[in-house]
């Protein structure tokens, strides 16, 4: 069965959402499309931007014959044969379109190879990549095309590219009424990361389920579009409940700083012979409840686990219980794991951003045209090795993931850095 995200595919330009920096009236996209003058192009950005949308659409506009091939999957030698037996036939078209996916899946020697099927102008070269072009693709077959960069769709321009799609799905289907709820088209614009595919895809998800075949209608809602967009994980139960609950009194009792609670269910595990799970919990205790409040406790920690290994039972419940007393009497602090769940669940609810242009790698040919690096400051280069310029991408460039922990250490540095920034 043909996808959803194929069907409600964009047949023309202007039903295309995002890339607003080279696609819209007046952009370099839309004027190469009227004049009919297509370069060879390189297509570069994650999936799910519309590169092959793109590919599609110019095809069908200029009249070309239009060949599709996945560079995973052929070589050289299949990509000359579709050439060559689509020639055959070029007195009713205006020449051929090659879009080839994953160019990059191409050595280099097949790409060398590549130009001679470009090189006398019959065959207009339309590649694609998630990575970047400069560093995979050939310099000759670069030298010869015009690179668009494509970036990850924004939350807005994802929900008015489902509000098309759902009013397209009254002509593709039958049913007496397709309901939808406006929060789930903005969940799902929210958590699929910029890929209009992926969009789709869950989109196609919720409608299946939401179908009420005695209604004859389908039922599109956020709890269902949660619910599909929910990993459910399922625990692996090797010892029986009663092992989980020994793990988490342990760490519970770790973390709220009582050591002879903490003694008395290590026993219990030590008991079970269950290193692997001991060791898993202390070094977790380390980063997730002491952290930055002694940011030495993870290494004192590993070395008691290192030694546990090397001994094996029972000598190893020596170490196992110092590094046990360590971490219940260690000053506490969760600020590590706080900051760095903050940030992976903004990745998985709201829109990220690009990477500044500036903080971007530049150390290739071709960096300085996509506008690579060329801002960015050496903090070496001022006076205590700081300058104040932005890191975090646009749309988070004001978010706090970190708060310091109300400990010494913690609050030692955040004076320090508070001086330095001059923010009291």
């Amino acid at each position: 069965m043909q996808p959803l995200a194929d069907k409600l595919r964009p047949e023309t330009i202007d039903d295309m959402v995002g890339q607003s920096h080279i696609i819209g009236k007046g952009k370099i996209i839309n004027k190469l499309i009227e004049n009919k003058t297509i370069p060879n192009m390189i297509l570069y950005g994650p999936p799910g931007t519309g590169k092959t949308t793109l590919a599609n659409i110019i095809a069908n506009v200029t009249g070309k014959k239009y060949i599709k091939l996945n560079a995973v999957n052929c070589g050289v030698k299949e990509i000359k044969e579709a050439i060559d037996n689509s020639k055959r036939d070029l007195f009713s078209y205006n020449g051929i379109i090659l879009m080839l996916d994953e160019i990059q899946a191409l050595n280099k020697k097949q790409q060398q190879s590549l130009l001679e099927v470009i090189e006398d102008g019959s065959v207009t070269l339309i590649a694609s990549t998630a990575d970047n072009p400069y560093f995979v693709v050939y310099k000759a077959i670069l030298s010869r095309s015009t690179v668009f960069e494509f970036k990850s769709i924004t939350k807005e321009d994802i929900y008015k590219g489902l509000k098309r799609a759902v009013d397209k799905l009254n002509n593709l289907y039958t049913y007496d009424s397709i309901n939808v709820e406006e929060e789930a088209l903005k969940y799902i614009a929210n958590t699929c990361n910029g890929d209009m595919r992926s969009a789709l895809n869950k989109l196609e998800l919720v409608f299946n389920i939401g179908i009420d075949i005695g209604s004859n209608s389908v039922n599109i809602t956020l709890e269902n579009t949660i619910n599909c967009s929910s990993v459910k994980i399922m625990n692996y139960d090797n010892k029986g409940d009663d092992s989980y609950s020994i793990l988490s009194a342990f760490h519970k009792s770790l973390r709220g700083s009582d050591e002879n609670a903490a003694i008395h269910y290590l026993a219990r595990l030590i008991k079970t012979q269950d290193m692997q799970s001991i060791i898993r919990r202390l070094l977790c205790v380390a980063s997730e409840d002491v952290g930055l409040a002694v940011p030495q406790a993870v290494t004192i920690t590993n070395a008691c686990v290192e030694s546990a290994l090397k001994l094996g039972f029972p000598e190893a419940r020596l170490p196992l219980a110092q590094a046990t007393i360590y971490l219940a009497r260690c000053p506490k602090s969760n600020s590590v794991i706080t900051a760095i769940d903050k940030a992976l669940y903004d990745l998985d609810n709201t829109e990220t951003g690009e990477i500044p242009d500036h903080l971007k790698d530049a150390h290739y040919a071709g960096a300085k045209k996509l506008g690579r690096g060329l801002e960015y400051k050496y903090p070496h280069d001022y006076p205590n090795n700081y300058i104040d310029q932005q890191y975090l991408p646009d749309t988070l460039k004001d978010k706090k993931y970190y708060e310091p922990g109300n400990n010494k250490n913690e609050l030692s540095f955040e004076q320090y850095w508070k001086k330095l920034k001059n923010e009291f």
